[in-house]
């Protein structure tokens, strides 16, 4: 697996760049920057260092921390399935059902994606985060960290009431990171996955007021144009 240092508390190296694909698609507009870590929207030249990860191992061959088995195939498989997830994901972006996914940087080396989808939005003010991390950065405090910039963005730069999430019962991280963030339990479901595993989830629920902020300031540009695009006030 690849080595890593302990992540530090800038990120040297990354750049902004002028980009005129941000007025035509304002998403990639949008970046979020917490302490030593950037969450960036995906684009196309991002997957060959995401993919790379995605082939290093994101979870133990035995575990499967996915309702959808993504990770199941031979390498170029399971890129080419990644790579198309994304683009499906943006090619359905609406105001009433769209996912956010983002690039997790640390000093600038891509490490993982976290992602916040909602449905029906400038309702519900409600909506979900995911994520993954490389192996070879686990445990190193990014999954936390990139879990609370995301959700400090869903509150305070898009009015959010309440954020979600769920893990299977087998996945001690990701339970984890919800109790460090805030989440409380919210009771289990019990559904099939799609290669026939009967599987249990335990969901749960982040409220502003329960919220455990992250030990660094929350930076986030090009919101405006974002939240006009999926109709939020």
């Amino acid at each position: 697996m690849p080595d890593c240092d302990p992540i530090r508390t800038r990120n040297e190296g990354l750049k902004t760049m002028v980009d005129p694909l941000r007025e035509i698609w304002p998403p990639y507009g949008v970046t979020i920057t917490c302490g030593p870590i950037t969450l960036l929207p995906v684009r196309d030249d991002h997957f060959p260092e995401l993919t790379a990860l995605v082939r290093a191992g994101i979870h133990p061959a035995e575990q499967m921390p996915f309702l959808v088995p993504w990770t199941v195939g031979t390498p170029d498989e399971v890129s080419r399935r990644f790579i198309q997830y994304h683009w499906s994901v943006r090619g359905a972006m609406t105001m009433t059902d769209w996912k956010f996914e983002t690039a997790i940087v640390v000093d600038g080396e891509i490490v993982g994606c976290q992602a916040f989808a909602a449905t029906d939005f400038p309702t519900s003010r409600t909506g979900e985060t995911g994520s993954w991390i490389g192996r070879g950065f686990q445990g190193r405090g990014v999954g936390t960290l990139a879990r609370q910039a995301i959700c400090a963005f869903a509150f305070d730069s898009l009015g959010a009431r309440s954020v979600v999430s769920s893990a299977f019962t087998d996945n001690p991280a990701s339970i984890t990171v919800s109790t460090k963030v805030g989440y409380r339990a919210d009771g289990t479901v019990e559904e099939l996955a799609a290669d026939g595993r009967m599987t249990v989830r335990r969901l749960f629920t982040l409220s502003r007021e329960d919220f455990v902020a992250p030990p660094y300031p929350v930076e986030v540009t090009g919101v405006r144009a974002f939240k006009t695009m999926l109709g939020i006030d």
